[in-house]
């Protein structure tokens, strides 16, 4: 019986877990999500917003070809397990606020039918912040109290489930507001930190210098329709938008109540390695199937995913909790280490070694490469010998650079980040925390030591130098 480990809450990572949740055994927790589930379903029947247009710089070279929400997460989008997570708390309506991407979006998803509810789209055409997104679902929520999330956040189904069975009781008082989802963090400076009273907030500061709370907004919110009244009167902030918070805090000061909830679990997909740290959580309880062939003289642990069409090869090692999707083609003598996610129509060759690490569809590694720690997007081709390193000499943290700035990435182990439609020759090796952008190109025996753009090519020409060597003698 294993039990859940606790990750506790640091900088280099935005994946929380709370210490009262670290010794339930993982088997308690389906049946539990289950009865919980049917329970919040008999209660309560609402609708939900879902905050899904943003730009997603932070996730570059990712994000140049795709919204972030559409990145996956343990085999599917991330967006997919925010859907199921609303559905599965009884949401039966859902409306996504769309920007950049949104036909990649609107495509996946059409009307929700295939995921069990109903989607509509509201298109945010300017970034003008999370007020102003919400503001576009009031003809949608129809008077109603409501949910909303952000579609890069995601919490565990109990944590919601738990959410909106307080919200049934706190939402009896006459001057209820809104219910906002936090978590304990460790370093307050990079959120928007929550200020209470018992389980009532009194203040919400954006990143503050000072330390004197450790309760951060989770980006979850049940609102009384009052909030678009509070909407209506926000100014911009400095950033230049209209921000929820900014609306919340309007509300606190006229009276309103506004309570929080503690989460178990929360992921924040903000910048590339929480890709990573996401798709780690989100594998740990993946349930193995075997749909594809399987060769003989194969190891596959208990909890490896495969899907139609795909075959593994004879000699191949692969270890749990892996994901492999449909009509893949994996070895022959390959080595998969747990925590990867390998998406649909993926060639991994003969030799290969990967560990926690995103192949996204139509990508080839080809024969005796090394992926560590990395994300690798779509349509990719990895040179026989590509070899990423995730290891600094010097065994110290990796760092990025992330919207201009050198970021310290917290990880003593971090690959590179790929975007889609990259190539790479024979034998190049790829530094840690090095970003290739979209279109992008490494020549053969290449090392790269820094980020390479969008629709670069990286090319190393060694310097030849002839010197007379001594003849043979009987020449």
């Amino acid at each position: 019986m294993d039990e859940l480990q606790v990750t506790r809450p640091s900088f280099n990572g935005r994946l929380f877990i709370r210490e009262e949740m670290a010794f339930i055994p993982d088997f308690f927790i389906p049946l539990y999500v289950l009865l919980a589930t049917a329970a919040t379903i008999m209660m309560i029947k609402m609708k939900a917003v879902i905050l899904a247009a943003g730009l997603g710089t932070r996730m570059r070279p990712l994000t140049f070809t795709k919204p972030k929400f559409l990145l996956p997460v343990a085999g599917k989008p991330a967006l997919d397990h925010v859907v199921s997570l609303l559905r599965n708390a009884g949401v039966g309506s859902i409306a996504m606020v769309v920007g950049f991407g949104k036909d990649q979006i609107m495509e996946r998803y059409g009307d929700g039918s295939g995921f069990g509810v109903r989607v509509e789209y509201l298109h945010q055409k300017e970034l003008l912040g999370t007020a102003n997104a919400v503001s576009l679902a009031e003809d949608f929520v129809g008077g109603e109290r409501f949910l909303v999330m952000n579609g890069d956040t995601l919490v565990d189904q109990e944590s919601l489930n738990n959410f909106i069975v307080r919200y049934r009781q706190l939402g009896e008082g006459k001057n209820f507001s809104c219910l906002m989802g936090i978590i304990e963090v460790e370093d307050p400076a990079q959120f928007g930190i929550v200020f209470a009273d018992g389980d009532k907030v009194v203040d919400i500061v954006e990143k503050p210098k000072r330390v004197k709370s450790r309760l951060a907004n989770a980006g979850i919110y049940l609102f009384d329709p009052i909030i678009f009244d509070a909407i209506r009167r926000t100014k911009k902030s400095k950033r230049g938008e209209y921000e929820i918070t900014t609306s919340i805090k309007m509300m606190i000061d006229e009276g309103g109540g506004v309570y929080t909830f503690p989460l178990e679990l929360w992921a924040d997909i903000g910048r590339p390695w929480d890709l990573l740290l996401a798709n780690e959580y989100f594998l740990r309880n993946l349930k193995g199937e075997i749909h594809g062939k399987i060769e003989h003289g194969v190891y596959i642990e208990p909890n490896v995913y495969v899907g139609e069409g795909t075959r593994i090869r004879s000699g191949s090692y692969i270890e749990g909790p892996t994901y492999i999707g449909k009509n893949c083609d994996i070895g022959p003598n390959c080595f998969i280490r747990p925590s990867t996610s390998v998406g649909d129509h993926v060639r991994i060759g003969n030799g290969v070694e990967i560990k926690n690490s995103i192949i996204m569809d139509h990508t080839h590694v080809a024969h005796l490469s090394y992926v560590g720690d990395s994300i690798i997007g779509s349509r990719c081709n990895l040179g026989a010998g590509t070899t990423i390193a995730n290891l600094r000499l010097d065994e110290s943290a990796v760092k990025m650079k992330v919207s201009g700035r050198i970021v310290n990435t917290g990880r003593k182990k971090l690959g590179t980040v790929i975007g889609d439609d990259v190539k790479t020759g024979v034998n190049c090796m790829i530094n840690p925390g090095v970003k290739i952008g979209p279109n992008a190109a490494v020549g053969p025996g290449a090392v790269v030591y820094t980020d390479v753009q969008p629709n670069t090519l990286v090319i190393a020409e060694p310097v030849i130098k002839r010197h007379k060597w001594p003849r043979k003698t009987g020449w």
